[in-house]
């Protein structure tokens, strides 16, 4: 289907004269019947915590071909580099865990998600360090904040980690835990507080400023999967604070069904796999410790060898 459009333009202001230029954009028919993404659905949502949640809104592509998923548009990339000739020669699959495997990260930036979520500032502030998204997030100066605090249970307040300085470990003694989640129960009744200086006059971007960071704001985040990659391979690990790990694994197991390809690959080269460094590939082929002082490297390289079953 050729369609003409026909544009009428003045050279400046003060000619009458016009000039006609007519564009002609061709439509081409799909070959198989498109198929949403998202299977029609306006969200996807996983409920994370007692307030929280992350939901899935949109993708691009949303649509694609028959029985294809959004994989399709990494390969559809990839192959302007290869050459149309590759297709015959090497599956989708096989192209898809290639590029993972040598870290040829540009086709996966062909595909995009935006999602909605509804999470504790303190796990937002981590969250937002990775500079590779578009974020739009609810703002306090202009609307009040929600009466949603995050409290976590009793058998989840964690100890200071001796080896890790900005994390927690192992649980804490039962009487310890009950008495921060008094201390934050304190907070929470400031709220109220909050509520009456604001019906006093004071300014919302001024009133905000003395809630506590477990309060919960919201954000609109869309990313590219080359960066969702890296940012659950960040935040899904173990020396990951579990907050934000729980809305890592439920963003993952939201895009699984979008590239099922693309996160099985993921699966076995990155999540699943160990990287090496130069001083423990000698270690390992030498049969000695590791060269180095560092007490940190060195725990690093014995979690390693356990992984490995050395």
């Amino acid at each position: 289907m050729m369609v003409i459009i026909m544009s009428t333009t003045s050279p400046s202001p003060a000619s009458a004269e016009e000039r006609t230029e007519a564009v002609l954009i061709d439509r081409k028919k799909a070959d198989a019947p498109w198929r949403d993404v998202l299977d029609g659905a306006a969200r996807w949502e996983v409920r994370i915590h007692e307030h929280g949640m992350i939901a899935l809104v949109d993708v691009m592509p949303r649509l694609v071909r028959g029985e294809q998923t959004a994989d399709s548009a990494i390969v559809q990339a990839a192959r302007v580099s290869y050459g149309s000739g590759t297709k015959r020669v090497q599956e989708d699959r096989g192209l898809i865990r290639y590029l993972m495997r040598h870290r040829h990260t540009t086709p996966f930036e062909m595909v995009e998600f935006k999602f909605h979520v509804a999470m504790p500032i303190f796990v937002a502030r981590q969250w937002i360090r990775h500079r590779t998204a578009n974020v739009n997030e609810y703002s306090a100066r202009y609307s009040v904040v929600p009466d949603r605090f995050y409290v976590p249970t009793a058998d989840n307040v964690r100890k200071q980690s001796r080896s890790n300085r900005q994390g927690g470990e192992e649980l804490i003694d039962i009487g310890t835990a009950e008495e921060f989640l008094d201390y934050l129960e304190s907070c929470r009744k400031q709220y109220a507080r909050y509520e009456q200086l604001l019906e006093k006059g004071v300014s919302r971007e001024l009133a905000r400023i003395g809630l506590p960071v477990n309060v919960y704001t919201e954000w609109y985040w869309k990313c590219d999967l080359h960066n969702i990659l890296h940012f659950l391979s960040l935040r899904m690990d173990e020396h990951a604070q579990k907050e934000i790990r729980d809305y890592a694994v439920a963003m993952f197991e939201l895009i699984k069904p979008i590239v099922p390809v693309t996160c099985e690959a993921f699966e076995d080269y990155q999540l699943g796999g160990v990287t090496l460094t130069r001083l423990e590939l000698e270690a390992l082929r030498g049969g000695q410790p590791l060269a180095t002082g560092n007490k940190r490297e060195q725990a690093e390289w014995e979690a390693k060898r356990r992984k490995l079953g050395l």
